[in-house]
């Protein structure tokens, strides 16, 4: 049985709670000296990602231990392929930005529901900056003790877009990309959710993600937030993301925008992709 709005809403007032305190911890380690460690060459992790990953899970196995977890720091809970209710967790998206202390780093929790993103929070503790979405309930955001309502940008012209892309890791097929649409508005931000939060909130109408290394706890919160605001996320195909899949990656890349040209642009990245 699908959750309620009242419980989707219930669920989303209990993680606003949980991911701000998160977002303290998180501050702790800010403060003080990083030991980095990598997982794989490009791949760092600090005590923070595991701190946070470990606070986060205890209090959703507290919360709702008939659900199914997916995080980024722990091992693979296979729970996930037979329980209706998966949270996906990523305690600090944007380690790098983490490591380089510009702030732009985020604790990102979602829910999906029978494989689809239908809750999701995405904190920023540094500005003290929460996006929260939930599909039919809310998309909102709650900066600095003020609430507003997230709403995406009703732009079509592809060219007047506002582009967002990752700071520290850009793709010369991005940049392709961008020329074919004729984007010249170009905004750089770390953290996948904090991307699709200035597409959510508009200040930004397009992120293009092509490679296959983002995972489903990156994508997750920020899908549900976005679609909240009216905006759409999938992958690079125009095809929707499988979050019911073994390897737990977004192998064809992920896809956002306001939702109003999202088509053409589909075609565009297709076009640009043959000529590679």
């Amino acid at each position: 049985m699908a959750l309620s709005p009242n419980e989707l809403q219930q669920r989303l007032e209990w993680i606003s709670q949980v991911i701000r305190k998160a977002g303290a911890l998180i501050l702790k380690y800010y403060a003080g000296d990083t030991q980095v460690e990598y997982k794989a060459p490009s791949d760092p992790v600090t005590a923070a990602d595991r701190a946070v990953n470990e606070f986060l899970v205890n209090e959703i196995q507290k919360a709702f231990p008939d659900d199914a977890i997916l995080a980024e720091e722990s091992k693979d809970d296979l729970r996930r392929f037979e329980r209706p209710l998966i949270w996906m967790v990523d305690p600090l998206d944007g380690t790098k930005e983490f490591i380089a202390r510009n702030g732009e780093f985020s604790v990102m929790v979602g829910l999906v529901e029978d494989g689809r993103p239908v809750l999701g929070a995405v904190y920023q503790p540094t500005e003290d900056r929460l996006y929260l979405g939930a599909r039919g309930v809310a998309a909102r955001l709650e900066e600095n003790g003020l609430h507003s309502e997230l709403r995406v940008s009703d732009r079509k012209d592809i060219r007047s877009f506002r582009m967002v892309v990752s700071r520290s890791h850009l793709e010369p097929v991005v940049e392709d990309i961008r020329h074919r649409l004729g984007i010249s508005d170009l905004r750089q931000s770390g953290s996948v959710g904090l991307k699709c939060g200035l597409i959510a909130r508009n200040e930004c109408d397009l992120y293009i993600h092509p490679s296959p290394y983002a995972k489903l706890w990156d994508s997750c919160a920020p899908q549900a937030i976005l679609e909240a605001a009216g905006g759409v996320m999938t992958d690079i195909y125009g095809q929707p993301l499988d979050y019911m899949q073994k390897e737990a990656k977004n192998l064809n890349g992920l896809l956002a925008s306001n939702g109003k040209a999202h088509d053409e642009i589909v075609a565009a990245i297709q076009d640009v992709l043959e000529h590679v």
